[in-house]
């Protein structure tokens, strides 16, 4: 898991958005191709289009939740709950160790402007690197997600044994 969580990093130094970066480093589980992967979460960059909202790579996490573990039926209520629930829980660690899900937050909280007005993404360069905390947020969403499964297949074996 550490590599797909190193990927996740990569991924974004190489100029894919958080979303899509999170997402890439754990979508061969689902059998969903890069290309795939990244048109899915293209428009979630920027805090969902450049508006500052919802954190790209916490985005990336309620994707992963619903590959997961999603309803396919339309009157599952019971398996939509249960994605409900992992979501959530999966937003409140991101929360617990960055203190947001929102990206303006995010920014701010790192001495960022969260410039909204525009759908113009900014110059990846070496500044940009440097006062972001975008790459840091990758990592911990992936690391997030990592942690999710490995414990999901502790208690698989654990329930099987």
């Amino acid at each position: 898991m550490e590599n797909r969580i190193q990927n996740a990093v990569e991924f974004f130094m190489q100029g894919f958005g958080c979303s899509q970066s999170v997402l890439m480093a754990f979508a061969d589980i689902y059998g969903i191709d890069e290309i795939t992967a990244k048109r899915i979460a293209a428009g979630f960059g920027g805090g969902v289009g450049r508006m500052r909202m919802m954190c790209g790579a916490v985005s990336a996490l309620v994707i992963l939740g619903g590959l997961d573990c999603g309803q396919t039926d339309g009157d599952d209520s019971a398996g939509k709950a249960y994605c409900y629930k992992v979501v959530q829980e999966l937003l409140t660690k991101f929360k617990e160790r960055n203190g947001s899900v929102t990206c303006a937050e995010l920014l701010k909280m790192s001495g960022c402007k969260a410039i909204a007005d525009t759908n113009i993404p900014d110059e990846r360069n070496a500044e940009y690197y440097k006062k972001r905390p975008c790459a840091r947020k990758v990592e911990s969403a992936a690391r997030v997600f990592a942690e999710y499964l490995k414990e999901k297949e502790q208690k698989e074996e654990k329930e099987g044994a």
